[in-house]
C-alpha cells in the first residue's frame, strides 16, 4: 500500500509538471492558467487512492487517468464560471474575464479534449465507458442545476438528484476509476464507486453549509455568496420546505443587496431563518449520514484495516470542517 504522504507529493508532482502545447498561446494559456489556480485535486488523489489499495507503486496509465480527471473538472469550471457569469475563482480573474468568452468556450472544448486523451492512457475499455457516461452525467447535473434558477420550488429530491449528477458521480468515477485500472475485482469496483458517490453528496452538502456558516479564511472564499446570488442550495432548499410563511422567506432571500452594509444584513437575516428552522443542523446531520454511507459501501468487500483506515481520512478531511 502506498502512504498518504506518497500521494499527496506524487499529486503535487503531477500538476507542478503537467504540459500543453505552446502554441497557439491563446488557446493553450487558459488551460495552464486554470490548472495553476489549483484547488484541493480531490477527485485525482481520490483516484489515486483508490489504486494504491491493491498496487504498490503508480503506473503511468493511473498516473495519466488521474490528471485527465482534475482536467475535467477544470474544464467543467471553465464553463459552468462562462453560464454563471462568475467573475472569479479561487480569488482570481475567470477565463472569460480574463481572456473573453470565446477564448473560455473553445480553451474548455480543448481541455475536454485533453482529459480524454489521458484517460485513454489507462488503455482500459471499462475506464473508458465509465469516464464517458460520467461526462455525460455533469453535463445533465449542470442543466438541472440552470433550470433551477428559475424555480423557488425546487424539492429535496429533485436538487439531490442534481448535486449526485453534477458533483458525486465525478468523485464516484474517480473512486471506480482507480480500483479499475489497479485490475480490481468487479464487485469491489462498484463498492468504491457507491463510496465515492456517498463522498461527493457529503462533500456538496458540506460546501453549501459552509458557504452560510463557515470560516472564510479556511473555507476559502466570501461567505455568503449562495444567499446573496439567490442560489438554490441544501440550505435553501430544506428551508422552502420548513418555513410556515415561504412568501416572506423567499422575499428575505430574494432581496436585493448593492452595498456592503447591505449584503451583510442580507446574510445575516437569511442565517437567522436557517437556525431559527434548525437547517443548519439538519445540513450537518445529513453530511454525517452521507459520509456514514461512504464507509458502510466499502465495509464487508474484503479490504484490510489499514485500507478502510486510509478511505475514513479521506471522509474526514473532506467533511471534517463542518462540526
Amino acid at each position: 500500500m502506498i502512504s498518504e504522504n506518497k500521494l499527496d507529493a506524487t499529486v503535487r508532482e503531477l500538476f507542478a509538471g503537467i504540459a500543453f502545447p505552446e502554441s497557439p498561446k491563446g488557446l493553450y494559456d487558459p488551460l495552464r492558467y486554470m490548472i495553476e489556480i489549483g484547488g484541493k485535486r480531490i477527485r485525482p488523489k481520490l483516484c489515486l487512492l483508490a489504486y494504491s489499495l491493491f498496487k504498490d507503486g503508480f503506473s503511468d496509465g493511473i498516473l495519466e487517468s488521474a490528471v485527465g480527471l482534475e482536467v475535467f473538472h477544470s474544464f467543467t469550471l471553465m464553463h459552468d464560471d462562462i453560464m454563471d457569469r462568475s467573475p472569479l475563482r479561487r480569488g482570481k480573474p475567470t477565463v472569460w474575464k480574463r481572456w473573453n468568452e470565446d477564448t473560455a468556450i473553445l480553451s474548455g472544448d480543448v481541455m475536454l479534449i485533453d482529459s480524454y486523451s489521458r484517460v485513454a492512457r489507462s488503455a482500459n475499455q471499462n475506464v473508458m465507458r465509465l469516464f464517458a457516461k460520467t461526462a455525460a452525467q455533469v453535463c445533465e447535473g449542470q442543466q438541472l442545476d440552470m433550470e433551477f434558477e428559475s424555480r423557488r420550488d425546487v424539492t429535496m429530491a429533485e436538487y439531490e438528484q442534481m448535486i449526485g449528477l453534477k458533483t458525486a458521480v465525478l468523485l464516484a468515477c474517480s473512486a471506480e476509476m482507480g480500483a479499475l485500472v489497479a485490475g480490481a475485482p468487479e464487485a469491489v469496483c462498484k463498492a468504491l464507486y457507491g463510496y465515492g458517490y456517498e463522498l461527493g453528496m457529503a462533500f456538496q452538502v458540506a460546501d453549501d453549509y459552509l458557504d452560510a456558516f463557515g470560516d472564510e479564511a479556511v473555507f476559502g472564499k466570501p461567505i455568503g455568496g449562495d444567499i446573496i446570488n439567490c442560489k438554490s442550495s441544501w440550505l435553501t432548499v430544506r428551508a422552502y420546505e420548513l418555513a410556515c410563511d415561504r412568501e416572506s422567506f423567499l422575499k428575505a432571500l430574494e432581496a436585493g443587496a448593492a452595498t456592503p452594509e447591505e449584503k451583510q444584513a442580507k446574510i445575516a437575516y437569511v442565517k437567522d431563518i436557517y437556525t431559527a428552522l434548525g437547517v443548519d443542523k439538519e445540513a450537518a446531520e445529513a453530511i454525517s449520514e452521507y459520509s456514514a454511507r461512504a464507509m458502510d459501501a466499502v465495509s464487508g468487500i474484503g479490504l484490510d484495516g489499514a485500507s478502510i483506515e486510509m478511505l475514513g481520512h479521506f471522509v474526514a478531511n473532506l467533511t471534517g470542517r463542518v462540526k
